[in-house]
């Protein structure tokens, strides 16, 4: 998440164009929303099968997300016109778009601002959230603005361990993700890697970060 930020300043300055990613997480962790103040102590002394729960804290706002069995995405973009709503649903297109390509129909939250008092992400779905036809939340998505630029990411749930989840936010908010067949991750990027080529009328190229760029990001992040 250190990258999306420095992605997001670097876009900003007209450093770097619009970028695409998707990333795991190992060991697990349990992002913080960036005004999320207030979360059970216990959360710092965590494990999942002999590692430690990393706890960090997101550039973007909502509320605390488990990293574990997931697959996250980030989008860092600009131009975009309209409210911050307009903006969500602009760049979701290509979610909804790539996940019906694999049989899967999703469909945006309703939840009021209630959510801010619940302090597990996936236990509401507001509308910047995408849902399954069940109303079971699976893809949870919060933005940053700087300037013009936008940085949204989000978590898509896809494996999650159902006793890990249950322990980090309480068995009465655990809920368990159905989806039709085993998807392997890497056919999952590349359909939602066509549907934005699609949705956004673009060409993606793929290229990992140089070590000049990983020791600016080590620089920033320090």
């Amino acid at each position: 998440m250190a990258i999306d930020g420095w992605l997001l300043e670097q876009h900003l300055s007209g450093h770097h164009p619009p970028t695409l990613r998707f990333y795991t997480w190992s060991p697990p962790a349990i992002s913080l929303g960036y005004h999320q103040r207030q979360y059970p102590q216990y959360w710092q002394n965590l494990t999942w099968q002999g590692q430690k729960l990393n706890l960090v804290r997101r550039a973007t706002g909502g509320r605390a997300v488990l990293h574990q069995g997931d697959l996250t995405y980030a989008v860092i973009t600009s131009g975009l016109t309209g409210s911050r709503l307009q903006a969500y649903e602009k760049i979701c297109e290509f979610l909804i778009q790539g996940w019906r390509s694999l049989g899967v129909e999703l469909h945006y939250g309703t939840a009021g601002r209630g959510y801010i008092h619940n302090p597990n992400c996936f236990g509401t779905a507001t509308g910047a959230d995408l849902v399954l036809p069940d109303e079971t939340k699976f893809i949870g998505s919060a933005q940053l603005r700087r300037g013009k630029a936008i940085l949204q990411h989000g978590s898509i749930r896809l494996n999650q361990d159902a006793e890990l989840f249950a322990q980090v936010f309480g068995a009465e908010h655990s809920t368990t993700v159905q989806l039709p067949q085993n998807f392997k991750v890497e056919n999952i990027i590349a359909a939602l890697i066509a549907a934005a080529c699609d949705c956004f009328g673009m060409e993606i190229e793929v290229q990992p970060l140089s070590q000049s760029e990983w020791q600016a990001i080590s620089a920033h992040q320090s």
